[in-house]
């Protein structure tokens, strides 16, 4: 990995938050609704102040917002406060800014992702290695049949069944929540085995709606793999059959799956995000949907760029990390 090739990769994300900042600074004010009339005009019906009242406060909150400056000054002052991961203040949560919002709700994204991510890309690349493994027993080979046929069932939809069986019918785990109602957080085993109980059934909606896939690339790529002079040489030479799978088979035929991997977090973090709506988790997803609900618009600009911005960064990571699990690119 050359000095050029970090240097090329960092201008392109650049670039990609440039144009995305841009774009979600742009098509509100192509519209012709304005965020703030909407806000104060639901505050007034349900308050009762009078509308000269809400004509002065919306007045001096686009003061105090920046709107009563030109276009142009408006979007190098946001440029300015991007670069600086300031969103601006949040309509709903006045004078919380959006930016504290994120950081109170990150947390539980990012436990809920990191978890489920990992142990689907995990699992599924193993099953699917091992059934198109031509020496793994059949039961072996079998146990993935269950999970490719989940492949064509989004994570939103198992969410929603496995809320109505597994929390509904069965009454196993907890319908949502980040925790059961009444207890306090705290630094004890007891919360946080009651958190985990609430995480499992998100958890389980992420690994099951995208496990399958990961089994159906991989088995592509193992029998793909099969055929390859450096598999028949290892198998010549006398290895044991778990050598071969494990050095020369399964780490040969993930390099592809990383790349996959690298093009599938935008999915993967948008299905996290609706499948904490669903679960009522106090996480970016939850966020969301308050701040649509509430036309809090800053908070769902801010909150849209800075998931544009995280998957950049991420696959941009992942593409440094390439190089080094693959010597051929690096040589090249």
């Amino acid at each position: 990995m050359t000095l050029k090739f970090v240097i090329k990769r960092l201008v392109f994300l650049v670039l990609v938050i440039w144009a995305a900042s841009t774009i979600v600074f742009f098509i509100p004010r192509l519209s012709s609704r304005n965020a703030l009339r909407e806000r104060f005009g639901e505050l007034a019906r349900t308050g009762g102040f009078s509308p000269g009242d809400m004509e002065k406060i919306i007045a001096s909150m686009q003061q105090q917002f920046g709107l009563d400056r030109p276009l142009l000054e408006q979007y190098w002052q946001y440029l300015h406060n991007i670069v600086r991961l300031d969103f601006g203040y949040s309509l709903y949560r006045y004078p919380s800014t959006v930016s504290d919002l994120i950081a109170q709700s990150l947390p539980w994204t990012i436990g809920l992702l990191l978890v489920s991510t990992i142990l689907s890309f995990l699992i599924g690349n193993l099953l699917g290695g091992i059934s198109a493994w031509p020496r793994a027993p059949k039961w072996m080979r079998a146990v993935a049949t269950p999970f490719i046929l989940l492949t064509g069932v989004p994570p939103v939809i198992m969410a929603i069944l496995l809320i109505f069986f597994i929390g509904f019918k069965l009454k196993w785990l907890p319908l949502g929540g980040a925790y059961s109602v009444g207890q306090v957080p705290n630094l004890s085993w007891g919360f946080a085995l009651d958190m985990l109980r609430h995480q499992i059934l998100p958890a389980l909606s992420l690994i099951f709606g995208s496990v399958g896939g990961w089994v159906l690339s991989m088995r592509g790529m193992g029998i793909t793999i099969q055929g390859e002079d450096y598999v028949n040489f290892a198998e010549h030479k006398g290895l044991t059959g778990g050598r071969i799978f494990r050095d020369y088979y399964m780490r040969n035929a993930l390099l592809p799956q990383v790349t996959g991997f690298a093009l599938a977090l935008g999915t993967v973090v948008t299905s996290a995000i609706i499948v904490e709506g669903l679960f009522g988790l106090p996480g970016i997803g939850t966020m969301l949907n308050l701040a649509i609900r509430s036309n809090d618009f800053p908070t769902i600009y801010g909150i849209v760029l800075f998931i544009t911005i995280t998957v950049a960064v991420l696959m941009t990571i992942v593409e440094f990390l390439y190089p080094l699990l693959d010597p051929r690119v690096r040589q090249s």
